[in-house]
């Protein structure tokens, strides 16, 4: 008997696999080549957490009664300390009880905020050059993703005069994300504001994510600081990057009590409390003390000189002023995009960079470099890209 073809859902041809995860793999054959690649490419903190973080997770986790389901909202213990957080480097005050949701990383938040606030058919604002996990959450759950233009001319920030122009009649949703990433660009209050106005006239709910305002940055910016913000925004934070932590899948949503609401009624059907351990491990990372951050940055700025080596060995072009884990710049006008460059430095230098383009049309003339490797690595990249040129 003949069997009958299983398909997958239709969703599927609506997203293609992560770049990174397409990526790696090729990657991994080519070391396994013996190619020795060095990665620039991933934003993946390569320095551990504070020690006394480590501790704590082993502390914890060698208890008895710490390995059962944990609430779904999160340990008071964390929230709390997830206020305290917000209060000492951000200034705003949030409710540990009823404003804070802990996530399994902000990724998961993405998904819970999307299916929370927009209906199939319905569209959301993403950011082109953005993360691209905005646009294929949004094409799995049949949202319609409208991009907006992010542009050098206007230091990668919102044309929000443009935007207004649309027909915004159907729009439930904005992604900002400042400091921004790709780019660099700072936050800035001014944006905030207008972000803020901008969601309370057209009745779209603003989402700032921001997990790099730690990094190269000495103002802590967060949209929950503007005036009436929590009538209409949301921010997602993250210790992934800011505390070293991108594997241990720590996250949070702060919002109004009726948001948050609405967000747990997606997650609690979606996912169980995190490991005890860890939520206990991660309350001890955020009362890291401002010298730990300085340390790290002391790190990231050495790191951040010898990226900027390799653009400047590539003449590619790039804004000193920019934050954040990364540094982007502009191509030379030799290669047609920035998948050319992105494979000559691949296959005739051995190092991975990120490009541009897998953040959307708009960085198609430009490339990303990490500063998750460490100097010996940074300045092996320069050299062979300086030999290869």
């Amino acid at each position: 008997m003949k069997a009958k073809q299983i398909v997958p859902a239709q969703r599927i041809s609506e997203v293609n696999e992560y770049y990174f995860s397409k990526k790696l793999k090729e990657i991994a054959k080519l070391n396994e080549a013996g190619k020795k690649i060095i990665s620039l490419g991933i934003g993946s903190p390569d320095l551990p957490p504070s020690e006394e973080t480590v501790e704590k997770l082993i502390e914890v986790a060698s208890r008895s009664e710490t390995h059962g389901y944990q609430p779904y909202n999160g340990i008071p213990e964390l929230r709390e300390a997830f206020a305290n957080w917000y209060y000492r480097y951000y200034q705003v005050c949030l409710d540990p009880k009823t404003e804070i949701l802990p996530l399994m990383g902000s990724k998961e938040g993405i998904l819970h905020i999307s299916m929370a606030f927009v209906n199939p058919g319905e569209q959301v604002l993403i950011p082109n050059p953005g993360y691209p996990t905005y646009a294929s959450l949004s094409k799995l759950l049949g949202i319609n993703a409208i991009s907006y233009d992010l542009k050098e001319d206007n230091n990668w920030m919102p044309d929000f005069d443009e935007l207004e122009k649309m027909d915004l009649s159907n729009v439930k949703l904005m992604w900002i994300n400042y400091p921004n990433m790709p780019t660099g660009t700072a936050a800035t209050r001014e944006l905030f504001e207008k972000a803020v106005a901008f969601g309370k006239r057209n009745g779209i709910v603003i989402v700032n994510d921001n997990p790099y305002s730690f990094i190269l940055n000495t103002e802590y910016l967060s949209i929950l600081q503007v005036e009436g913000a929590k009538d209409c925004a949301i921010e997602l934070n993250s210790l992934s990057k800011s505390h070293n932590m991108p594997g241990w899948r720590v996250g949070m949503i702060a919002a109004k009590p009726e948001f948050i609401d609405w967000i747990i009624r997606v997650k609690s059907n979606i996912d169980s409390g995190m490991f005890r351990a860890i939520q206990q491990a991660a309350v001890k990372a955020l009362q890291a003390d401002q010298e730990w951050h300085d340390e790290m940055n002391r790190i990231y700025r050495e790191r951040r000189k010898l990226a900027e080596a390799i653009m400047d060995e590539l003449n590619c072009t790039y804004d000193p002023s920019q934050v954040g884990l990364f540094l982007w710049g502009r191509i030379p006008d030799k290669y047609k995009d920035s998948y050319e460059l992105a494979d000559d430095v691949l296959y005739n230098a051995n190092v991975f960079m990120t490009p541009g383009a897998i953040f959307g049309s708009n960085g198609n003339r430009y490339i990303r470099i990490s500063l998750c490797a460490d100097a010996n690595k940074l300045e092996e990249a320069f050299s062979r890209i300086k030999s290869m040129n």
